[in-house]
């Protein structure tokens, strides 16, 4: 099925496919996350607001589909893209994404300005062969997909856009029908979802607001807390998120911090916090009482974090720009105390009531909303988020009071980051012990548990994310 187009003006302004170029060849050459990347470059153009949606179409369009793309047209090219220089080939991508997915781009426009576009490569002259092969796919018909039970790996990367190398890991770990699942999931648009701040307003409330100011809502299935925003514009102009009323977040996301079983008077650590999303919702969930320091080594994702938390107007949290892997680190000043009895304390001399392992991951959960992961991630990233992963752990875990909770999450679907970590942890911490999450996971999301007792959100039924969460308890 083809994607709806955003609405556009008859004659899309001339420079958006060159943008969208652009944004595309700085992807892969710097390898940043996409959205980070749009975000700055239309940021400094002066493109039309209403063809923005044009570009982003096109670019997450390029990176969700290139697998595909790429087999329609090697099948009538006289190379294959791979040996083709990465400029030629993106635009050789972009023309095919628009003559095979996007119903209201007319095929000569698309034709013509990949063309175009092909006319501004210095060197060899390739508008020739660009208008061939793009003039023959629109002319071939629709080849069949490959045949799975010959080839499962070809076939289901070739039809789901994903890297060989991801779908013969899934197919391994999971069979052929999961596999399946994990690759549809990457061509998936992510839904908009808000989380509520539920300091200043129940979640009726902000629909109510929403609704009023003429966006489209809808409550999220299993987050009690979650609204799916149907019908929104620029981001920046939702009056409510402005006001600190909601926080933009995936509903698997939000199921996280309720694990911890909080109360207001908690001290609570959060480990690689920005940009706060799940430190923001744990301060909801105190009540904006006790006391939470947020640590993060990336200085910029903590301005992010600084931010939020403002905008949120959230006064019990405490952050920390350093790496937790540290000897020593010291804490900020309590600014709560009188000036004559502040000091500076070392984070490992503090005992916690709770602390959060966010971690660090392979991103193999989320990559419907970061489809640059799918050709700019290798296996290698697996092991090397594992040996990371473990360490926080072991790092963390002695700052934990008996009796206390510590939960581990990860957005990824990948068995040595999820499962593999638990088990390491537990063999090397006898002083731990793992709690099923059952007891604070809503009603409505209990098919998410697996036999083990984790939170599994990657074969979901509710348009959500791929997380991974569990929980252990510090014996007494």
């Amino acid at each position: 099925m083809k994607p709806s187009m955003p609405n556009h003006h008859s004659k899309p302004y001339a420079g958006s496919r060159s943008l969208a170029l652009t944004i595309l060849l700085k992807i892969y050459k710097q390898q940043p996350f996409a959205d980070d990347v749009v975000d700055s470059v239309l940021e400094a153009s002066k493109i039309p607001a209403l063809d923005r949606g044009l570009i982003v179409e096109l670019v997450y369009g390029v990176l969700r589909h290139q697998q595909t793309l790429d087999w329609r047209l090697n099948q009538v090219a006289d190379r294959p893209m791979s040996r083709l220089p990465l400029t030629v080939a993106m635009i050789f991508r972009l023309g095919a994404y628009q003559l095979l997915y996007l119903d209201k781009i007319p095929h000569s426009a698309a034709v013509n300005e990949s063309v175009k576009l092909a006319k501004t490569i210095g060197g060899r002259n390739w508008s020739g062969m660009m208008n061939a092969v793009l003039r023959n796919v629109m002319r071939q018909s629709v080849p069949d997909w490959p045949d799975p039970s010959e080839d499962p790996v070809a076939a289901l990367s070739i039809r789901y856009s994903c890297p060989s190398w991801l779908v013969e890991r899934w197919i391994s770990a999971w069979g052929i029908q999961k596999a399946q699942t994990l690759c549809e999931a990457t061509l998936q648009i992510p839904p908009l979802t808000l989380r509520t701040n539920t300091l200043c307003c129940s979640r009726d409330q902000l629909a109510t607001r929403l609704q009023s100011e003429g966006f489209e809502v809808k409550k999220t299935e299993v987050s009690p807390i979650g609204l799916v925003l149907e019908k929104c514009g620029k981001l920046n102009d939702l009056p409510p998120l402005k006001d600190g009323w909601c926080y933009i977040e995936d509903e698997a996301a939000q199921l996280i911090p309720p694990l911890l079983d909080l109360k207001p008077e908690h001290h609570v650590l959060d480990v690689c916090a920005a940009p706060g999303g799940k430190t923001t919702h744990i301060a909801q969930l105190m009540d904006n009482q006790g006391h939470i320091t947020a640590i993060d080594q990336h200085a910029h994702r903590l301005n992010l974090l600084t931010s939020n938390v403002q905008r949120l107007g959230l006064t019990n949290i405490s952050s920390v720009c350093a790496d937790i892997m540290q000897n020593t680190l010291e804490l900020p000043l309590t600014t709560t105390s009188p000036p004559q009895s502040r000091s500076r304390a070392s984070l490992f001399t503090q005992q916690f009531d709770r602390i959060l392992v966010d971690a660090p991951c392979s991103g193999l959960g989320v990559l419907r909303r970061h489809p640059e992961g799918k050709w700019l991630k290798g296996p290698d990233l697996i092991q090397q988020a594992y040996d990371i992963q473990r360490k926080i752990l072991a790092r963390v875990s002695p700052l934990l009071r008996p009796g206390g909770v510590l939960v581990y999450s990860a957005c990824s679907t990948e068995i040595e980051e999820t499962r593999h970590v638990l088990a390491t942890f537990l063999e090397q911490h006898p002083d731990f012990h793992q709690d099923s999450v059952e007891p604070w996971v809503p009603q409505s999301a209990q098919t998410l548990i697996d036999e083990t007792g984790c939170l599994l959100t990657s074969f979901n039924a509710f348009s959500m994310d791929g997380f991974f969460a569990t929980r252990f308890k510090k014996r007494e």
